[in-house]
């Protein structure tokens, strides 16, 4: 691929992302100042040849499906322990831009798909390590799944969602801390995936 066909792709994706549709091969055009259309033209067939965009019916030329990325910022909120539980106020901190298909959420709506700051090494052996940011959406947990739990109305902690017995108790993915088994266990949100930064 071309530098000239990588930019093309590149503002192809870029608009559709910003207006819901694709460009004209006009607004492209225009976009890089072509000062003719055949030009342009024969870059998106060159583009169409390799695969990564396709004309549709109303003459615009937009990425294939599989190329789409449904990127969206998601807030990212203050630290969860993943060590003890503690008081927390949530405050969101900053935005991260990700594309919640790559984490199994399909039809994610803001208010429902958010990041929390881990701050602990409770989790390390389900590979979350202090510094990662997980990505938690709002469902119902089943055993088994990692939550964002509040425990006895008062303090927040990153666990396991465990049945023991009749009974939901929180664990650790570090054998140095003890299974939490509280009064009362709220969910505020379950674990589908994890954002390492260098």
């Amino acid at each position: 691929m071309t530098e000239n066909q990588e930019a093309t792709l590149d503002f192809i994706g870029a608009y559709q992302e910003k207006h819901g549709v694709p460009p004209s091969a006009r607004a492209i055009q225009k976009h890089f100042r072509y000062g003719s259309h055949t030009s342009i033209v024969r870059q998106l067939h060159a583009l169409a040849d390799a695969g990564h965009v396709e004309q549709l019916a109303n003459g615009s030329w937009g990425l294939k499906s599989r190329q789409v990325q449904l990127h969206f910022e998601v807030s990212v909120y203050g630290d969860i322990p993943a060590g003890l539980p503690a008081m927390r106020e949530q405050e969101p901190l900053e935005k991260v831009r990700v594309d919640p298909q790559m984490f199994g959420v399909r039809n994610a709506r803001p208010d429902h798909f958010w990041a929390l700051r881990v701050k602990g090494d409770s989790m390390v052996n389900a590979a979350i390590l202090d510094g990662d940011l997980v990505l938690m959406v709002r469902r119902d947990p089943r055993p088994g799944d990692i939550i964002a739990a509040l425990v006895d109305e008062t303090e927040v902690t990153l666990k396991r969602l465990v049945r023991e017995g009749r009974r939901l108790i929180l664990r650790a993915a570090n054998p140095r801390f003890p299974d939490l088994r509280p009064r009362k266990i709220e969910a505020q949100g379950v674990m589908v995936g994890v954002i390492r930064r260098a």
